[in-house]
């Protein structure tokens, strides 16, 4: 047997191995992606995680919601572990006013 003959199995051979280790791979990482995902429990919710799941689902609709409201409202001071509840002035607009680019004390 010639050189060129050998090299020729050789690369052959290297070839299959590599080809045959990435497909043993690709399997492996489909199975380990199909038990990675995590379902959250769907048992002992509480109301306030509830409710906030309703306001998710009502989507824009949710900023109009008073339920949604008092629920966010509630969901903050939690998450900011604020003792005195949040209360909004309903004289106030919610949306802040930009200065008109027009007047003098915007230049």
């Amino acid at each position: 047997m010639d050189g060129k003959a050998l090299v020729r199995i050789t690369a052959a051979i290297f070839v299959a191995v590599a080809v045959t280790a990435t497909a043993v791979e690709m399997i492996r990482k489909e199975d380990k992606s199909g038990s990675a995902v995590l379902e959250a429990p769907a048992t002992s919710q509480s109301p306030l995680r509830k409710g906030l799941r309703r306001c998710q689902v009502l989507g824009e609709g949710a900023l109009r919601d008073s339920d949604c409201l008092r629920l966010w409202t509630e969901q903050r001071d939690r998450f900011l572990s604020s003792k005195t509840p949040f209360v909004r002035s309903t004289s106030q607009s919610v949306t802040p006013q930009s200065p008109d680019a027009n007047s003098p004390g915007a230049r």
